[in-house]
């Protein structure tokens, strides 16, 4: 007996649509789902507007008493309720400009050996051993630059760098302890390193294989494929990459205060003692007793926010100018 293919295909159609109590389940599913999404951002939104007030309105006193002289003063002493934030500014400047000084070039190096020249072997070895180095708690990474980094900077690095380089100010005499700006920026360049290196791997290995074959077949050589156009056509997204190191260079205070020394003078030399801003709080707080101190660190710990946030803010409109960058390309393509 013949059947209607047009009756057949509303049968197949009702055994396959879903009942009204599975609809009813997936529509509480999905509001449940929306609700949870919506709950999270809010809750994201919350704490930071929180972190934000508390911050500021301990800093409130300090505000009105020093306003924003502040920020450029040098002096800090407890005894007199004179505070400002010159030196932990500059020693985190100095700090943070040297460790991107040196695991930027290395982390990109890094990158570019495991995502264009290692064989694949080499690279699930040495890439997550390179990713490892920011899972070390940073207290362990400050222990280990105390007790083996900072004696090494004092007997062999400072004076090799004083005796080739004297005559430049930043490398004065070698100093007695190994502690200093220095060392905290050797140290700061071991944790910046890691997320250098896994963000320009990734970066690297998203640039479309037919462009570096084009390249190579107009005649380029591996180095000009590199430099010509995976370097240039991720260039937006390696400088986000290192916006974040920033920040963490900015934010990191247990493993600076351990080697750093807790110096409250500006020096012309790396190898002075310093402080900077994460730091001084880290290290002051628990110890601070009249309320203009407890003010005045959080008055630093507003400017170290304000700095992060700067810093965050410029890492995502980069982020976001790649995006829209490569979406462009795509689109030509």
């Amino acid at each position: 007996m013949a059947i209607d293919v047009t009756s057949a295909r509303r049968l197949a159609t009702r055994m396959n649509a879903p009942s009204r109590g599975a609809r009813r389940v997936d529509r509480v599913g999905d509001g449940l789902l929306y609700g949870a999404c919506v709950l999270a951002a809010l809750l994201s939104v919350a704490v930071m507007v929180e972190v934000v007030y508390q911050v500021v309105s301990g800093a409130s006193l300090a505000f009105s008493h020093f306003g924003l002289g502040f920020v450029g003063h040098t002096t800090w002493n407890e005894v007199f309720n004179r505070f400002g934030a010159g030196v932990f500014l500059y020693g985190t400047a100095v700090t943070s400009a040297m460790a991107l000084l040196l695991a930027v070039p290395l982390g990109i190096a890094i990158a570019l050996y495991l995502s264009m020249i290692a064989p694949a072997p080499v690279r699930a070895i040495v890439g997550p051993i390179v990713e490892m180095l920011a899972a070390i708690p940073s207290v362990v990474l400050g222990f280990w630059g105390l007790i083996v980094l900072a004696p090494f900077v004092r007997d062999h690095l400072e004076p090799a760098l004083h005796s080739a380089l004297g005559f430049i100010p930043l490398f004065g005499a070698a100093q007695t302890t190994g502690l200093g700006l220095f060392t905290a920026g050797l140290i700061l360049s071991i944790m910046v390193l890691p997320i250098v290196a896994a963000l320009s791997r990734d970066l690297f290995l998203t640039v479309p294989q037919e462009l570096q074959d084009g390249a190579a077949a107009l005649g380029a050589t591996r180095w000009e494929v590199m430099r010509g156009v995976v370097l240039q056509s991720t260039r937006p997204g390696v400088a986000a990459a290192c916006c974040l190191g920033l920040g963490r260079a900015l934010g990191e205070a247990i493993a600076v205060a351990q080697v750093v020394g807790a110096g409250l003078e500006i020096h012309g030399s790396l190898f002075p003692t310093g402080s900077t801003l994460a730091a001084q709080i880290a290290t002051k707080f628990p110890s601070a007793i009249t309320k203009l101190d407890i003010s005045s660190l959080f008055y630093l710990g507003t400017v170290l926010l304000a700095i992060g946030l700067i810093t965050n803010l410029i890492a995502q409109w980069i982020g976001r100018r790649f995006s829209l960058q490569s979406g462009l390309l795509a689109g030509r393509a």
